[in-house]
């Protein structure tokens, strides 16, 4: 017999990742975990997030964000990013981060995680408690080492995260 969920335990384990946002001379990080590829051609990513949120505002107008993708030793920095507001903490410099420049957009990146999308909003829809931003992803870029020569990446060496009900997780690749 099968017991049942609740409509959020639906769909874990979510990749775990670093959102930059900006606007004006004021950045911001967020952690999320609900993000997903939502079309290859054009390349289009979803992340979503609540209105009271400080970063949703920041994409809200400057209509653009970076999805930067931890290692598992960034651990501890997506905890603090998932748990202090940007309003009250300067989250690049309480945590030594680097502003990455950008290629096609203003907004920062962050130089310490190893890949870096650089999205912009293509649209914004109010679905209740989040709003999911659609983004248009302009640019890539990722450590080289995790890259091969054939451009594909090497997830084994990349040691990225999950969250599942409230933990992190490692992910590992099966063969």
């Amino acid at each position: 017999m099968k017991k049942q969920i609740g409509v959020h335990e639906r769909l874990y384990p979510n990749p775990v990742v670093l959102v930059s946002s900006s606007y004006e001379e004021i950045a911001n990080i967020i952690t999320l975990a609900w993000v997903g590829t939502v079309c290859s051609n054009p390349p289009l990513i979803s992340i979503s997030i609540r209105p009271s949120r400080f970063s949703h505002k920041l994409i809200k107008q400057s209509k653009e964000f970076v999805i930067n993708i931890p290692s598992e030793a960034q651990i501890d920095i997506c905890q603090y990013c998932g748990s202090k507001s940007g309003e009250e903490f300067d989250k690049f410099k309480k945590l030594n981060l680097t502003k990455g420049k950008s290629k096609k957009i203003n907004t920062p990146s962050i130089t310490e995680c190893p890949i870096n999308i650089e999205c912009k909003v293509k649209d914004i829809i109010s679905l209740g408690t989040h709003d999911l931003f659609i983004g248009e992803v302009l640019a890539t870029s990722s450590d080289a080492e995790l890259v091969y020569e054939d451009g594909d990446i090497d997830y084994d060496k990349l040691n990225t995260l999950t969250y599942c009900m409230g933990k992190y997780y490692k992910i590992s690749g099966v063969k």
